[in-house]
C-alpha cells in the first residue's frame, strides 16, 4: 500500500502553499498518499496545532508520517526536525510542537516530563535538501523532501544529525482545590464549541456528590451534561467531548459566538452544595 502523509499547518486553502508542498513529495514520489488534518491553524499557534495534532495522530497506521508546518521561528536558528515516536513519524520544525502532542496526559504536575522521541536528527543531511532553501517557506524546501524520504522508506539516520532530545513545551494546568477548577479555553472548533483544558478525571476526583457551575466570558451554566441533546435547541452547555475534555456548547448554535468567547479565556467551575 503506497505510504501515507499527513498535512497539518497554518497556510490556510487560498493560497498555492500546501500545493506546493505536495508537488514536491510527489515528484519525490508519484504514489505516496495524503491526508489533510488542516491548514487552518490560527497563525502562529504552536499550541493549537498541538492540540489538533493529539486529536488525529493516535488514529493513523503504524509508519503514519505526519508532516507539521507551525512555524514562527522559520529562517531562525531553531533546528529543522524528523523524529519518531513509536510507530509514527513526524517532520517539522523544533519548536515544542511535538513533545506537546505527544505527551502522555494535559493534566500532569506541572514541570511533568513531557514526550520525547525515540528517535530525532536535526534535517541537516545536505544530499537530498533544496541546496539553497528559501529562509521563509521551509515547508517546501526542507519539510517536505524530508517527509516524502521519510515516507519511501529512508532511515532518519539518512536525514541529519542525531538529536538527544526536542524542544519541550507544556499545557497550561487547570487548578483545583475545596471550592473549584480554575481551567482556560485551549481550542474553538468549527462549530463554536469552546474545547477547555478540563479532563473529566480532574472533575470526577474533587466534585464526588457535589454540583458544578461553571462561569466563561459571559456564561454561566448549570451541571455537566451526558449528550447536546439533554437541553433545549439553542440552550448552553457543558459536557465532556470525544477526548474527554470539558467543552462550552450551544446545541445547534455557536457557544464561541454567542458568549464571545475566545482561546485562553479563563474557565470556572464552582462546586455547589446540591447537584444541578
Amino acid at each position: 500500500m503506497p505510504a501515507l502523509v499527513t498535512l497539518l499547518t497554518d497556510f490556510g486553502t487560498r493560497d498555492g502553499y500546501v500545493a506546493a508542498m505536495k508537488g514536491v513529495m510527489l515528484t519525490q514520489n508519484a504514489t505516496l498518499r495524503f491526508v489533510d488534518i488542516t491548514h487552518d491553524i490560527a497563525p502562529q499557534d504552536v499550541m493549537e496545532a498541538a492540540f489538533v495534532l493529539r486529536q488525529a495522530w493516535p488514529h493513523f497506521p503504524a509508519g503514519t508520517v505526519h508532516l507539521t508546518v507551525v512555524d514562527p521561528g522559520v529562517g531562525t536558528e531553531r533546528h529543522p526536525v524528523a523524529a519518531r515516536f513509536g510507530d509514527q513519524f513526524v517532520v517539522g520544525p523544533d519548536n515544542g510542537l511535538f513533545p506537546l502532542a505527544f505527551a502522555p496526559t494535559m493534566f500532569g504536575a506541572e514541570g511533568e516530563a513531557l514526550a520525547q522521541p525515540d528517535e530525532a536528527v536535526a534535517l541537516d543531511a545536505s544530499v537530498w535538501r533544496t541546496p539553497t532553501p528559501s529562509r521563509t517557506f521551509h515547508g517546501r524546501d526542507i519539510f517536505a523532501p524530508a517527509a516524502a524520504r521519510l515516507a519511501s522508506g529512508a532511515a532518519l539516520a539518512d536525514l541529519g544529525t542525531p538529536l538527544d532530545a526536542l524542544r519541550p513545551l507544556h499545557w497550561l494546568q487547570p487548578q483545583a482545590d475545596a471550592h473549584g477548577i480554575q481551567g482556560w479555553v485551549l481550542h474553538l472548533d468549527h462549530f463554536g464549541n469552546a474545547l477547555t483544558n478540563i479532563p473529566r478525571a480532574v472533575v470526577d476526583a474533587h466534585v464526588d456528590q457535589r454540583g458544578v457551575k461553571g462561569y466563561v466570558g459571559s456564561a454561566i451554566l448549570r451541571g455537566i451534561q451526558p449528550t447536546y441533546g439533554a437541553v433545549a435547541e439553542g440552550e448552553p452547555l457543558m459536557l465532556y467531548g470525544s477526548d474527554d475534555f470539558l467543552e462550552i456548547s450551544v446545541r445547534g448554535g455557536s457557544a464561541a459566538s454567542l458568549f464571545s468567547l475566545r482561546k485562553g479565556l479563563p474557565v470556572r467551575l464552582v462546586f455547589t452544595d446540591r447537584a444541578g
